[in-house]
């Protein structure tokens, strides 16, 4: 029975860290790919392996987000739950978005070498 008293602080610092980590998405409009054309080679690379690593990140945190089982005493737990995951798709789709546009401003960047 302690075991259940001292998990149910642990979900509610769970669903808090996951709700701070979500509340803004930087960026919404469209990707402005002429902000790569002045960048060089080295540049392009480490933007697209930030970017790469990004969409990792935040895919890992969403699967984590998905499995977790939400115990029904938390209020709105499940509807959050499928918020925070709806939230880290847009930002997944974003960083594909951006990861798109760098990759043809590397090609030509490091095909001049």
């Amino acid at each position: 029975m302690a075991s259940t008293a001292s998990s149910r602080p642990a979900g509610w610092i769970v669903v808090l860290l996951l709700l701070s980590g979500c509340s803004s998405l930087a960026g919404r409009g469209p990707v402005d790919a002429s902000a790569y054309a002045s960048m060089n080679c080295n540049e392009l690379n480490e933007t697209l392996a930030k970017t790469a690593t990004g969409i990792s990140q935040t895919a890992i945190t969403r699967s984590n987000v998905a499995r977790t089982n939400i115990p029904s005493w938390v209020p709105g737990g499940a509807r959050v739950a499928t918020a925070v995951t709806d939230r880290q798709t847009v930002k997944i789709e974003r960083l594909q978005e951006q990861e798109r546009a760098i990759v043809p401003a590397r090609d030509r960047a490091c095909a001049r070498r």
